[in-house]
């Protein structure tokens, strides 16, 4: 029975708008029973980390700013999908996520998140500011880090690597200046830049109805081809996402993908995010679109695993997360005199002043 079903595969019909571009990904897409349960797993782990963070947080353990991705799971894991782990990522603040299927760990986001030393930046970073190799963060200011994606993929055309970057923004971030400067040099320069707009609806807590003279991202670009899809089903990122590698290392230049998405929580955890929007529209995605659910059930209605299977997987994953929290509560905060350590990748010590001109640090590379 399980040699079966390891054989098995699952074609999904997908829905594509298209923008500059005869055709686009395919409209169907396949799935082995290894895959769905590598995704699922992935999206429930980080659906469960960042329900811990919200509990953390509400109990002054977690301190700071904190942005959930509860609800946009599908985007990161169907993007790491489509592309490899030699290609580049840089995000906005919402990171955790990325920061997971970039290959950081549970222990070291957690960690990071409670601001102690064995956290993926040595507790410096905190909730906006994680990296892994290839990952630029986690950037706290809104749409800066998509020019500094465009460096990215400058370098990489530059060193002929055949790799590419994934620029992300959120729908808020759509509308500024630096984004549109980026389209244009990138552009000129056919770079290997995919950028991917993260709709998520509401920005910081404005409706894009409200915000947006033109809410269809995709065809932001004008002069740059675009995609949009469904970002709450992880098969129509990762066949989008796959179609936009193909497109950058071809040479074309770059290409823009809108994923239409979700946040179950407030746009950080100062937020309630019921003000601008009703508890019943949460729910309701909930339970028509949310990610997990809808590859949960498609595995489960083609008998490509069963439940008692997907329960074990999430007895696991639950129980990693458990572990990791008791690490980041009981693992040391990092001494004072890291406090100027890494300011340069590889130099020799040198002294910081401190807050006061009599106050010395060292800095270690």
């Amino acid at each position: 029975y399980g040699s079966v079903l390891a054989q098995m595969l699952l074609y999904v019909m997908i829905s594509v708008d298209l923008h500059r571009l005869e055709e686009g990904p395919p409209l169907t897409a396949t799935l082995t029973r290894e895959e769905g349960l590598k995704y699922y797993r992935t999206m429930q782990t980080i659906r469960r980390m960042e329900l811990k963070a919200d509990q953390l947080y509400k109990q002054k353990i977690i301190r700071g700013f904190c942005h959930l991705y509860d609800g946009q799971e599908a985007c990161a894991v169907g993007i790491e999908g489509g592309i490899t782990l030699s290609d580049h990522l840089i995000t906005a603040y919402r990171a955790h996520g990325y920061t997971l299927t970039r290959g950081g760990t549970i222990r070291e986001i957690m960690a990071e998140l409670t601001g102690r030393r064995g956290g993926i930046a040595k507790g410096k970073g905190g909730s906006m500011h994680m990296y892994t190799k290839n990952f630029y963060g986690g950037n706290g200011i809104v749409g800066a880090q998509v020019p500094l994606g465009a460096g990215v993929a400058l370098a990489c055309k530059y060193l002929g690597n055949d790799q590419l970057c994934v620029s992300l923004y959120g729908d808020g971030a759509a509308n500024q200046g630096q984004i549109f400067e980026t389209y244009n040099m990138s552009s000129l320069w056919k770079l290997p830049i995919i950028f991917i707009c993260e709709n998520n609806q509401y920005a910081m807590g404005t409706s894009v109805e409200r915000s947006a003279a033109s809410t269809e991202y995709y065809k932001r670009g004008d002069y740059i081809p675009g995609i949009r899809v469904d970002g709450m089903d992880v098969l129509c990122v990762r066949e989008a996402t796959k179609f936009a590698a193909d497109h950058c290392r071809s040479g074309k230049g770059p290409i823009l993908m809108e994923l239409q998405t979700y946040r179950y929580h407030g746009h950080s955890m100062s937020d309630p995010g019921v003000s601008y929007r009703t508890r019943e529209e949460i729910q309701e995605v909930r339970s028509k679109s949310d990610p997990i659910s809808m590859l949960k059930d498609r595995m489960l209605s083609n008998n490509m695993a069963s439940i008692e299977e997907l329960k074990e997987i999430d007895i696991a994953v639950r129980k990693e997360i458990e572990d990791a929290a008791q690490f980041a509560t009981t693992d040391p905060e990092p001494p004072l005199d890291d406090l100027c350590s890494h300011i340069f990748a590889n130099d020799q010590p040198f002294e910081v002043r401190g807050a006061t001109p009599w106050t010395k640090l060292t800095s270690t590379s």
